[in-house]
C-alpha cells in the first residue's frame, strides 16, 4: 500500500524548497503544480477513481488551470492533442509554452515538462549518491542509460555521457537502453531507430547520431511529427553515411524484439523513470555533468584505466534539445 500521508510529506518538503526561488524563475512553479496534481490523482486513483474510466481532454486541461489558479500562476491552455495513449497539453505561463502530457486515466506525467531550472535537492546530489558505495567493481564495468528518447532529462544524461564513452569506450561498456514511450509513439519509433543504427552500425555509430539528434533544437521543435521529422532526419543520414533504408527495414521487425528485450530489462531492475544510470547491474545517482559521471564508471574497475586521471567538464548541459 502506499502511505499516502508520508508522500504528501515529502512533496511539501520539495515544495518549500522549491517556493524560495520562484519569484526569480516563475517557470520553478509548474513543478509545484504537477507535484499537487500527482498527490490528488494518487488518492482518487486508490479509491477507485479515475483509474475506472477516461477522462477527456479537456478535463485534463481544465484540472491543469484550476491547480494553477489556486496557486496564483496565470496559465493558459494553448492547444490539446489525443496523441493515441496520451494527451498532450500545451500551456502558456509568463507568455512561455510548456507541453504537458497527461495519461489518459488521468496520471500526470510529470516529465513533459521542461522547466528552466531544477530543485536544489535535484541539481546536487549527496556526496554518497556522486560516489555509491555499493557498486560492484569490475575489469570492464557495464554502463547501462535507460532513457525515454525524447525525455527532456534523458537528453541532458545522454550529453553529459557523449565526453565519457569517447573517452573510456575501449575500457567500458556503454548502452543505451529503452524503457518505453512516455511522450508517444513517436518516442517508440525513435528508440527503434536508435537500436537499428547501433545494431547496424555500432555503438561508436549511435553516439556519433544521438550527438547530431539531441543538440538539434529544430527535430524538438517537431513534437515527433513525421512529416517534420523527415526534414531532418535524413540529413544526419547523410552526414553519418548511414543507409535509411536498411535502418527502416531493421526498425520493422529485428528492432522491435531488441526493444521490449531493453523493456523488460527495466522492469527486472524497477527502472520507470528517465534517466537512470546503472553500473554493474546497481542503480546510481550522480549529477550530470560529464565529471560526475566519469568518476562514478572509473570508480567501478577493479583497476582504473589511466583515463580516469582525465578531467573533464564539470558543467551540466541544458535539459531538452540544443
Amino acid at each position: 500500500m502506499i502511505d499516502e500521508e508520508k508522500i504528501i510529506k515529502e512533496i511539501e518538503k520539495k515544495e518549500h524548497k522549491v517556493l524560495k526561488n520562484i519569484r526569480n524563475n516563475p517557470w520553478i512553479a509548474i513543478n509545484i503544480i504537477l507535484g499537487i496534481l500527482i498527490i490528488v490523482l494518487l488518492i482518487i486513483t486508490f479509491n477507485g477513481g479515475l483509474t475506472k474510466k477516461s477522462v477527456s481532454v479537456d478535463d485534463a486541461g481544465a484540472k491543469i488551470t484550476e491547480f494553477a489558479q489556486t496557486r496564483g500562476i496565470d496559465l493558459k491552455i494553448i492547444e490539446t492533442k489525443d496523441m493515441g495513449s496520451l494527451y498532450e497539453v500545451i500551456v502558456s505561463i509568463n507568455g512561455e509554452e510548456l507541453p504537458l502530457y497527461i495519461t489518459k486515466d488521468g496520471q500526470y506525467f510529470v516529465q513533459g515538462a521542461i522547466p528552466l531550472s531544477e530543485t536544489e535537492e535535484s541539481q546536487t546530489p549527496t556526496t554518497e549518491e556522486t560516489n555509491p558505495k555499493n557498486v560492484p567493481k569490475s575489469d570492464k564495468p557495464i554502463i547501462e542509460a535507460f532513457i525515454f528518447s525524447y525525455c527532456p532529462y534523458g537528453l541532458q544524461f545522454e550529453k553529459a555521457l557523449f565526453p565519457v564513452y569517447d573517452l573510456l569506450k575501449d575500457k567500458a561498456d556503454f548502452r543505451i537502453m529503452a524503457i518505453g514511450a512516455m511522450h508517444g509513439e513517436y518516442e517508440k519509433i525513435e528508440s527503434l531507430r536508435q537500436i537499428s543504427i547501433e545494431k547496424l552500425y555500432g555503438t561508436d555509430k549511435l553516439f556519433s547520431y544521438l550527438k547530431e539528434f539531441n543538440n538539434n533544437v529544430e527535430i524538438g521543435s517537431c513534437r515527433g511529427d513525421a512529416v517534420c521529422l523527415d526534414k531532418y532526419i535524413p540529413d544526419i543520414y547523410i552526414k553519418l553515411k548511414i543507409d535509411k533504408s536498411k535502418v527502416e527495414n531493421y526498425m520493422r521487425e529485428d528492432a522491435l524484439k531488441i526493444y521490449d528485450e531493453q523493456n523488460a530489462r527495466a522492469n527486472s531492475l524497477g527502472i520507470s523513470g528517465s534517466p537512470t544510470f546503472v553500473i554493474n547491474d546497481a542503480q546510481v545517482q550522480v549529477e550530470r555533468t560529464p565529471d560526475a559521471i566519469k568518476e562514478a564508471v572509473c570508480n567501478a574497475f577493479n583497476t582504473a584505466p589511466a583515463e580516469c586521471s582525465n578531467v573533464i567538464s564539470k558543467d551540466s548541459p541544458s535539459p531538452g534539445f540544443g
